[in-house]
């Protein structure tokens, strides 16, 4: 443990984290190369819990423009779909002989746990990787919002958001070649720009409770290793 920085954490990995580039659903490779970035901080006895989006298979934004699917629904349905990522995230965990659940704030036995704060953290100390699924079990608030709130129920040292770039920039780096990152910003830097790190309600949340976010490559491979010691890269919001 010496070498490491954050003794328990919360990884924020995106839906499309499973999924290919421009792919669907849930694809073993990247799947599995998850589970290599999650496994090497299990081996470095940090306690990890993840909240995992749903971009993958549905968003309920994705819906907002049917006239016939109300807004509360389409966002249910999406919650519905991180249950499906979290089920296969556990899976594939306890496949490669690793201790892992899947918590949903949603109801849902027999096919996950229920999230209750208390479990979630004994989970946590007993050395299980802890899915958080089902978001806030509310329409209206992404995943980012539930990964701000979750981070903070069970006590996490940081939120680590997994990307598909290796930090924030002032621009987007794939359209704009000189686009500038940062190393670090504050929380009223990102309000003020509305540089998109998260959505403002996550970004407040985590200001107001003083909690530190990393944001990160994931596919860049033993990058999450590298941020929980402490290497200096991505881009720290604090």
């Amino acid at each position: 443990m010496s070498n490491v920085q954050y003794k328990r954490v919360l990884v924020k990995l995106s839906g499309e984290g499973l999924c290919s580039a421009g792919g669907s659903g849930i694809e073993r490779a990247a799947l599995s190369a998850s589970v290599d970035e999650l496994a090497a901080l299990v081996e470095m006895k940090v306690q990890v819990a993840v909240v995992v989006g749903a971009g993958n298979i549905l968003r309920g934004q994705d819906l907002a423009d049917n006239p016939e699917i109300q807004r509360a629904t389409a966002d249910s349905m999406g919650m519905l779909a991180t249950v499906m990522n979290a089920l296969a995230l556990r899976d594939a965990l306890l496949s490669r002989g690793i201790a892992a659940c899947a918590m949903s704030a949603t109801q849902m036995t027999p096919i996950c746990e229920p999230f209750v704060r208390g479990v979630a953290i004994a989970h946590l100390q007993a050395g299980c990787v802890v899915i958080l699924a089902g978001g806030t079990g509310n329409p209206f608030f992404t995943t980012d919002t539930c990964a701000a709130l979750r981070a903070l129920e069970i006590n996490a040292d940081v939120l680590l958001k997994a990307t598909k770039v290796n930090g924030v920039y002032d621009s987007d780096p794939v359209k704009n070649k000189d686009a500038k990152r940062y190393d670090r910003l504050t929380y009223q830097k990102v309000m003020a720009d509305r540089l998109g790190v998260m959505d403002l309600t996550a970004i407040s949340m985590c200001m107001e409770n003083k909690l530190p976010i990393i944001v990160f490559k994931l596919s860049d491979a033993g990058s999450l290793a590298a941020v929980v010691r402490g290497e200096d890269i991505g881009t720290t919001v604090n």
